[in-house]
């Protein structure tokens, strides 16, 4: 425990604003550093010293439950730095510091616990018991060796995946970026593919020992960043009067760590297992599995001293407690070194081996083919996890191997591996912050995140969205439309006092040009914002385009995302825009092939005739829209309860509203009954002019042959405050749960609120990423693959890169021929072909020197694998001629 005599490290404890961070701690107790107080903080104690004029106790400062070196000299420095902080400090002599200081610093405070007999005064004595120091001690030894296993035992779980050739692709979907993650999880992950960037998997295949690691890992990081926060606190707060429930939270928080510990060390125990079994040398394997089951602990040693803790946590012996907890840490240390152990021996051990002539009891021992073999095919190390092997390799100092027995040199690598691994090591803390700067700063550094509720797009899903955007602009340009485009932000006042409680999701952007702007919420109002200021009366227009929202992030819900717009502005006969928008919006779903759906459709007029039956008062005519619209979501129950409770609504009027949105049914059916002679709605005129509406539009919609997609909804409400007329929302019915997924309305008073002369409108919106969705389930479903590309032909050239001009002028003539095409120029065919098949080109144009030599190339079909020779001067036509153009 001298080691601090080399290194003269000096901790100061007591400086006014310092704080005792569990590290200082530690290192204290390990004898890495010295201590020394802070000369302000002993002013502020009595110099009464030995000769008090209260009457003594003679106690021992060293806590009989203390079971070790380190947890005693912990205990010292949380007291030393209590008695220092005490809030009637001048009640405290200042020998009691410097006494427990010297000792703390005294080479005689040797390898076993001795005792530390002091007299103080009865404030003294009261001060000391009620610390909690011997808690907090072990506490913050704990905090130390937990926060340093967090990163190692990461580090170590990527040798094992290398070792075992796992497929680590699961580490990818971790975070979905959906809002909804465990974010410890997803950290974990992020580092485990930063440390393993480069390395090949050979996809061997991934069992749950690798796949639990970011939860089980994760699990660990959270309960120690628990542990860590709560030891801060009361490593450097003053000292009560009583305990104050300490004991309590301490054995709350590291129950956590106990729990985490647990299964840690079973899923390491798993992996080492795993390593063991991939070993490429008998001699390497039996040797480390015979020594393993010597120094490694067992799953019953770990479970048994997880038992053990929590019987005192039961019996509220929290010091105990907490000691038996550092107890269980222990166990759970050395089984992460033998999985390092394991790990870097499944990787190295057959060079390392062979390195020191396979020597066996004084005798040569053959190294078998297969070892050989398996020497040649050394797994290809990620970055990060090449740093670490070589720390090791660097640890064993292996330059020759060594002599002797080959055990016994194998007995003196892991003793010196363990070693290495301790966290009482100073070299120990070397090891970790390497970890560290892997992760954190290494050319191998953290993998950039995306923003939650946003996505990237890869090349497969690029060819899926835009086959959609194809399809979806051909409808509306069927129909009539032309395309707009328009800012991604507008002025926030004219996005404001459109969207009712929605509002509150608009993205407003910091005022660095002198205008307060916000990013568009949706399409319609910058259309509405376009026709106003240009004085436009009539205009048929679609927009597909990227819309913000400040949303909670969940499945099929971003805060970035597409709309697909088409809008009908301008005065028309009756109706006539109405039916043709549903029209629309059928057209665009039929044709996107997603499978079933239903257009849900109501009318705001008769939403509001509604209402003013039931006896709302007019002025909370949007807000109770607001919450009908949620009965997609929520029960009814629930949503009376918001009307009621937080909208000020009578208990009467809600149940009387709740007999009217209950009704459903398709058009013609649910119109015929709400036009019943002595109906309400005939009576209301607001009601009864929706009903004409409504009457036209099932007409239109029925001759057209789509009314059969369409059901009359009287809950359907959207609460967005400019819809005046019609309503709807298509809802998908399939498997994939993604709610609504395309919804509008008429809206004629939109335009007019820009101050111009009102113009009447209706439109449509598809949610498409919610399409997108869809359409990417279903090709999973039916097992459809993507050509990322579209390439017709390749051009392959046998040769190196002194064929690149040949492969300009001919690749050339394809293009120039309207032909998509790309070329590779390689020696190996094998490369030629892999490409193309790749990319699932269905055409190949293979030319070596010996067809060149005679004025010919091969034309080969990739698919039937029938190929010919063509001259050179017409092998765009030959091609054309195949692919039928």
């Amino acid at each position: 425990m001298a080691a601090y005599r080399d290194e003269q490290k000096i901790i100061t404890i007591g400086g006014k604003g310092s704080a005792l961070t569990s590290t200082s701690v530690y290192t204290i107790a390990t004898g890495h550093a010295l201590v020394r107080l802070d000369s302000s903080a002993l002013d502020r104690l009595t110099n009464q010293n030995r000769n008090p004029q209260k009457p003594l106790h003679s106690i021992s400062l060293i806590p009989n439950k203390a079971s070790n070196l380190i947890e005693t000299r912990a205990y010292l420095t949380v007291l030393v730095n209590k008695l220092l902080h005490y809030t009637n400090s001048s009640n405290v002599r200042t020998f009691l510091p410097n006494l427990i200081a010297e000792t703390l610093n005294s080479n005689k405070f040797g390898s076993e616990a001795q005792g530390l007999d002091a007299e103080v005064t009865e404030e003294e004595r009261l001060v000391i018991e009620v610390s909690n120091a011997e808690l907090y001690g072990v506490c913050a030894i704990l905090d130390h060796e937990g926060m340093g296993l967090g990163v190692v035992d990461d580090a170590v779980a990527a040798l094992s995946c290398e070792a075992v050739k796992a497929d680590v692709r699961s580490f990818d979907g971790v975070d979905s970026g959906d809002g909804f993650v465990d974010k410890e999880a997803a950290t974990v992950a992020s580092d485990m593919k930063v440390l393993l960037v480069g390395y090949d998997s050979n996809k061997r295949g991934e069992s749950e020992a690798v796949s639990e690691i970011p939860k089980v890992n994760g699990r660990l990081r959270e309960v120690v960043k628990a542990l860590h926060t709560m030891v801060r606190v009361e490593l450097n707060s003053g000292v009560k009067g009583s305990s104050g429930g300490s004991g309590k939270a301490v054995g709350t928080t590291v129950s956590g760590l106990a729990v985490a510990l647990l299964f840690l060390g079973k899923s390491s125990l798993c992996r080492v297992k795993m390593n063991l079994d991939v070993m490429g040398n008998e001699i390497l394997s039996s040797g480390l599995v015979s020594l393993y089951e010597k120094k490694c602990p067992s799953r019953d040693d770990l479970m048994n001293g997880y038992k053990a803790v929590t019987d005192l946590l039961v019996e509220e012996d929290y010091v105990m407690f907490a000691y038996g907890v550092y107890g269980l840490l222990g166990i759970v240390w050395k089984i992460v070194a033998w999985e390092e152990i394991t790990a870097f021996f499944a990787l190295e051990g057959v060079e390392l081996m062979s390195g020191i002539g396979g020597q066996v009891n004084g005798g040569e021992a053959k190294v078998d083919k297969k070892s050989e073999k398996k020497k040649k095919k050394k797994t290809v190390l990620g970055k990060g996890t090449s740093v670490i092997v070589q720390l090791i390799k660097d640890r064993l100092q292996i330059a020759g191997g060594g002599s002797g027995d080959s055990l016994d040199i194998l007995e003196k690598w892991v003793e010196n591996l363990l070693s290495f691994f301790s966290p009482k090591q100073p070299e120990f803390d070397e090891f970790v912050q390497k970890v560290k700067e892997i992760v954190e700063r290494n050319e191998s550094r953290r993998l950039p995140k995306l923003p939650k509720g946003t996505r990237d797009f890869a090349n497969e899903q690029m060819v899926i969205r835009e086959r959609a955007f194809s399809i979806i602009a051909d409808v509306f340009k069927r129909h009539g439309a032309t395309s707009l485009d328009t800012p991604a932000f507008e002025l926030r006042e004219t996005l404001m006092g459109k969207y009712g409680e929605d509002s509150k999701l608009i993205y407003d952007l910091a005022d660095q040009g002198g205008e307060l702007c916000s990013l568009r919420y949706d399409l319609t109002v910058p259309f509405a914002r376009y026709v106003a200021m240009n004085g436009i009366t009539s205009f048929k227009r679609y927009q597909i385009a990227k819309v913000y929202r400040r949303d909670n992030p969940s499945k099929g819900r971003y805060r970035e995302f597409y709309q697909c717009d088409f809008d009908i502005a301008g005065q028309y006969e009756e109706m006539g825009p109405d039916f043709e928008i549903v029209k629309v919006l059928t057209e665009l779903l039929d044709e996107l092939d997603i499978g079933d759906y239903e257009v849900k459709l109501n009318h705001r007029k008769l939403l509001d005739g509604m209402l003013e039956i039931c006896g709302v008062p007019p002025e909370k005519f949007r807000t109770i829209c607001s919450s009908i619209d949620k009965l997609d979501k929520q029960s009814f129950e629930q949503v009376k309860k918001e009307m009621v409770e937080e909208k000020g609504l009578a208990v009467e009027t809600a149940d009387r509203i709740g007999t009217f949105v209950k009704e459903k049914d398709s058009p013609k059916e649910l119109l015929s009954k709400l036009k019943q002679e002595g109906s309400e709605f005939l009576q209301n005129t607001s009601s009864s002019r929706a009903l004409d509406e409504l009457e036209i539009l099932f007409d239109a919609l029925e001759r057209s042959k789509c009314i059969d997609k369409v059901v009359f909804d009287l809950s359907l409400a959207r609460g967005l405050d400019y819809y005046t007329g019609v309503i709807f929302e298509a809802v998908f019915k399939g498997t994939t749960q993604v709610g609504s997924i395309a919804a509008g309305g008429r809206y004629d008073n939109l335009i007019g609120m820009f101050g111009s002369k009102p113009v009447p409108a209706v439109g449509v919106s598809l949610g498409i990423e919610r399409v997108f969705a869809i359409m990417e389930q279903l090709q999973k479903d039916r097992n459809e693959t993507t050509r990322p590309t579209e390439t017709q032909v390749l051009l392959g050239i046998m040769g190196n890169k002194s064929k690149i001009p040949l492969a300009a002028e001919l690749t050339s003539k394809l293009w120039r021929a309207k032909l998509k095409a790309e070329f590779v120029v390689s020696t190996r065919f094998d490369k030629i072909i892999s490409r193309a098949n790749d990319s699932k080109i269905p055409w190949m144009v293979l030319v070596r020197d010996r067809e060149l030599e005679t004025g010919k190339v091969k034309i080969k079909n990739l698919e039937t694998k029938v190929e010919e020779e063509v001259p050179l001067s017409a092998f765009v036509d030959e091609v054309k001629n195949r692919l039928n153009l």
